[in-house]
C-alpha cells in the first residue's frame, strides 16, 4: 500500500515541530538573561575561599614545592560556578503574562503549578538545552573573563548576553539610551 503525499507532509511537519521545540527558543535574549540571572545568583552565593595550595611535592631539603593560586582566578572557581548551571535551569518554565507576553520564571513547586504541567516541563527542558548550547559557545571566553575578574555581580547579563553570545545585541543601544520597555525590544526573531 503506497503512502499518500499528505501523510508524508504531515510526518515531516511533525518531525520539524519536535526538532524546533528541542532546539528553538523564540526569545533568545530573555532566555540568555534568565541563564545569566542564575549564574549571578551563583556569584552572589559564593563563599569566601582560601588560596589553593598546590605545594604538594618536597624537594631534596624537605621544602614544599609548587604554587599557591588565588581561588578568585582559579579554574576550580569557574568549574564550581558553571558546573550544574544548566541542570538548575530545569527549575524554570515559560509563564504566560498576557496574550502577547511570556517570561521565564523559576518554579518553586511543580506540584502547585496551575498551568499545563507537560508543557511547562517541555519549556524547562528547552531552556536547559539552550543553556547547554549557550555555554558551549561562550564557555572559554566566559571562563577567562571570570578568572580575570571581569564578570561581576550586576554585569553578568551584559557580559554573557550582549558581549559574548550577542543574543541581546540589538537591545544594548536602547538600554544605554535609558529605555524601560525591555519586553518588546528584547525579542529577537
Amino acid at each position: 500500500m503506497a503512502k499518500s503525499p499528505l501523510r508524508s507532509v504531515i510526518f515531516v511537519v511533525a518531525i520539524f515541530s519536535v526538532l524546533c521545540a528541542a532546539f528553538c527558543i523564540d526569545d533568545k535574549c530573555a532566555a540568555c538573561k534568565t541563564v545569566a540571572e542564575e549564574l549571578e545568583h551563583g556569584l552572589l552565593n559564593e563563599k569566601p575561599r582560601n588560596h589553593l595550595d598546590m605545594r604538594h611535592r618536597l624537594d631534596s631539603k624537605g621544602q614544599r614545592k609548587g604554587k599557591v593560586i588565588d581561588y578568585r582566578v582559579s579554574e576550580l572557581r569557574v568549574v564550581e560556578l558553571l558546573d550544574g548551571l544548566c541542570e538548575k535551569m530545569q527549575d524554570y518554565t515559560l509563564e504566560k503574562i498576557d496574550s502577547t507576553r511570556r517570561e521565564w520564571v523559576k518554579v518553586d513547586s511543580w506540584d502547585n503549578l496551575t498551568t499545563n504541567k507537560q508543557e511547562a516541563r517541555a519549556y524547562s527542558k528547552d531552556i536547559s538545552s539552550y543553556c547547554g548550547r549557550l555555554l558551549e559557545e561562550t564557555e572559554d571566553e566566559l571562563a577567562e573573563l571570570i578568572k580575570g575578574g571581569s564578570v561581576k555581580v550586576g554585569d553578568v547579563s551584559k557580559v554573557l548576553c550582549q558581549d559574548l553570545s550577542k543574543h541581546c545585541s540589538q537591545t544594548s543601544a536602547y538600554h544605554q539610551a535609558g529605555g524601560n520597555d525591555s519586553d518588546e525590544i528584547d525579542r529577537e526573531l
